[in-house]
């Protein structure tokens, strides 16, 4: 049982745009503005002025809540602050609704900064946007020594893999063209081509700065095409230039960071045989603030059926990318994901995830020209991508709408629905136990259960009474006399059980939905996932488990525990499936094959906590995914019939166990694949590592 810390498809468009990750916008939205030649930027002008007003706004408001966050008011209650969040959000609702009520009769809120953000509801629990910019300067800029090592680890590489830097161009403002061209040319990776194809641009100062650049350095190439044929066309033609043994994706209004192309050698020195590679990435406004970095997982299957994640900068092997065929006609708006699912789906080398900020998105006043028409074309173009893919490998999937723009894989049911065992733990407490039976019977939509309720010695004539009756009515009852071991209770029920799948459910769960049980066993279609976890709320409605983190608070924690039970997230990473390290044994399905292959829970050094994240690290090991689901959701009173264990002996016990855990597991525990390396393992709330856990490789 886990010990809690404390309680897209992305495109690239010609236009200039809004991102598709901003904190505070519609995530994912971003399209193609050229539907034809004439109609993509020209004849949206009023949603064009009426979506730049919005975003000056959103910037004002921004930079309005930064003071706020730099104030000398806000660095004094900070221990005020850090107790609020401790609180239910039930709670703070409330106190925040008094607040505002008190503050709307006051004179003095016409006058403060703290007093106005008090009447600001809820906001999203984002990362603070003004830690980033401090974060940036500490850690992510580089210094002229920085710079020498770098040039100096380039000369000991031993090979200088080519890489070609393809961007395609239409109309795009000279400033803005020059700075993208700009952020190539001065790359300290020096073995690079520009690969540029303008797509009949109507502005004359497109090719005569496109020229200008040609003549100044021989890397730099054009291609002028005679008609518009929109980003996919133009993204060909653009790489049909390309020599280079990589092919790196740019748009035309875009920067790199100057030591992106080395950071892709370098890991290229380390996994040549890779095909697929991607880096985090932020927003960079019209001021050069940068801002909403999006710090990425590694490679999750799941997650980027739900969202094109890798986005930028993604960076192909060029053979990798003419064997899927290039950029295809039709998928303008999400021909990036397109690509990318062709590409993967074709590969076996393992995807490579760069945990450094390399490319930096634009955002500023007027970038928004898009159009719901566009989106809906793109997303639709994005789904039948998903649609392809998964037709490709043999499974007939739909792919439903998540939140506007982003999707969820329906798997088909199977011929025949898998028995499943639900093995439940119990000592008294027949209120919960009642519940915990009646949903799997009565709220729970499966054919195939087997029920078996492990009792570790309940005492109460009550709940005797109860097993009896469920064991005359088929309910199998094992009987696990002494001290309280959850690994060898669920040992000695799975043992005696029968069924091909194996659900360890704690006796205080309630079911919500009646399809919550299907939504998790349809995953097991793909041998590779050996465990599915749902997502677990508590009774007053907020999350309770969204997964669990390697490292979290010393050992491992949820994720975001206690935050709104229907707050998406950042990067809308709490309402999609995706992979994780692991989930918590209070719902956790698995194949019986992998719980024997493993050995079970391991009940000598682990009879009370961690017992399901050691688990799920074995099965990550003996190479299973483990997946989250956000569309299979219960509430969980979190371990009732137990009590604390933070106290008295058990203490004593949970100490050694964290040993345990240290020792057995080692750099493992500070190391989460899904869980960017950039993010804090202090807090479950996002926010930044101080300082990061991720190496400078060229300091090494």
């Amino acid at each position: 049982m886990t010990v809690e810390a404390a309680k897209t498809t992305a495109t690239r468009p010609y236009g200039i745009r809004q991102p598709v990750e901003g904190t505070n916008q519609r995530e994912n939205e971003t399209v193609d503005p050229i539907e034809t030649q004439d109609n993509g930027l020209n004849s949206n002008d009023q949603l064009k002025r009426e979506l730049a007003d919005a975003h000056a706004k959103i910037a004002a408001l921004s930079g309005e809540l930064d003071e706020i966050r730099r104030s000398t008011t806000w660095r004094l209650t900070y221990l005020i602050r850090a107790l609020f969040a401790t609180l239910p959000v039930g709670v703070r609702l409330r106190i925040k609704g008094a607040l505002r009520v008190v503050l709307r009769a006051s004179r003095y809120v016409q006058r403060s900064r703290m007093a106005s953000f008090l009447l600001i509801p809820e906001l999203r629990l984002d990362l603070i946007p003004g830690e980033y910019p401090d974060w940036v300067r500490d850690f992510d800029t580089l210094t002229d020594a920085d710079r020498a090592l770098i040039r100096t680890k380039i000369d000991r590489f031993e090979a200088l893999p080519k890489i070609s830097v393809v961007m395609p161009v239409y109309d795009t403002p000279a400033a803005i063209l020059r700075e993208a061209i700009e952020s190539v040319v001065q790359q300290i990776y020096p073995n690079w081509e520009l690969c540029i194809a303008d797509d009949a641009s109507k502005a004359p100062h497109v090719r005569k700065l496109l020229d200008e650049y040609m003549q100044k350095d021989s890397r730099i190439k054009c291609v002028y095409r005679e008609s518009n044929g929109h980003i996919s066309a133009a993204s060909n033609s653009a790489l049909a230039l390309a020599t280079g043994d990589y092919v790196a994706l740019l748009d035309h209004d875009d920067l790199l960071s100057e030591h992106a192309l080395y950071m892709i050698a370098e890991a290229v020195q380390h996994h040549p045989k890779s095909d697929v590679f991607y880096s985090d990435e932020d927003k960079l406004s019209a001021a050069g603030k940068r801002s909403d970095p999006h710090f990425k997982p590694d490679w999750s299957p799941e997650l980027f059926y739900g969202q094109n994640y890798l986005n930028h900068l993604t960076v192909y092997k060029r053979s990798a990318i003419e064997k899927a065929g290039g950029f295809r006609l039709g998928f303008e708006g999400s021909q990036d994901y397109d690509l990318a699912l062709r590409v993967i789906s074709s590969t076996t080398s393992p995807i490579v995830h760069i945990p450094h900020v390399l490319y930096h998105w634009r955002i500023f006043k007027g970038a928004g020209t898009m159009s719901s028409q566009n989106l809906g074309k793109a997303t639709d173009a994005a789904r039948q991508a998903l649609v392809e893919h998964f037709t490709d490998r043999g499974v007939s999937v739909m792919v439903e709408d998540v939140r506007g723009s982003f999707h969820r894989v329906v798997r088909p049911d199977p011929e025949s629905w898998p028995k499943i065992s639900v093995v439940i733990p119990t000592r008294d407490h027949l209120d919960v136990l009642e519940i915990a039976v009646d949903g799997l019977r009565t709220k729970t939509d499966y054919p195939s259960l087997e029920i078996v309720i492990a009792d570790n010695e309940s005492t109460l004539p009550e709940t005797r009474t109860y097993l009896a009756k469920l064991k005359e009515q088929g309910v199998q009852i094992i009987e696990c006399k002494g001290a309280f071991n959850y690994s060898e209770i669920n040992n000695k029920a799975v043992a005696i059980s029968t069924g091909e799948l194996v659900l360890l459910l704690n006796n205080d769960i309630s079911m919500l939905d009646v399809g919550w049980l299907k939504e998790m066993v349809r995953y097991f279609a793909d041998p590779e996932v050996g465990i599915v976890g749902p997502k677990l709320l508590y009774p007053d409605g907020s999350l309770q488990h969204a997964g669990v983190i390697i490292g979290l608070g010393g050992v491992a924690g949820h994720r975001c525990v206690g935050f709104p039970g229907d707050e998406p997230g950042r990067f809308a990473r709490l309402a999609l499936a995706q992979d994780v390290s692991c989930v918590t044994g209070a719902c956790l399905l698995m194949r019986r094959s992998i719980y024997e292959e493993v050995g079970g829970l391991d009940a000598h050094n682990l009879r009370v906590a961690f017992n399901d994240v050691d688990l799920c690290l074995r099965v990550q090991e003996a190479g299973y995914r483990i997946i989250w689901t956000p569309y299979a959701v219960l509430n969980h009173h979190e371990s009732k019939s137990r009590g604390s264990d933070l106290e008295g002996e058990k203490l004593a016990r949970f100490q050694r166990e964290v040993h345990f855990m240290r020792t057995r597991w080692g750099q493992r525990l500070a190391s989460d694949r899904f869980f960017n390396p950039n993010l804090s393992l202090q807090t479950v709330r996002p926010a930044l590592a101080h300082p990061p856990r991720v190496e400078k490789p060229w300091k090494h």
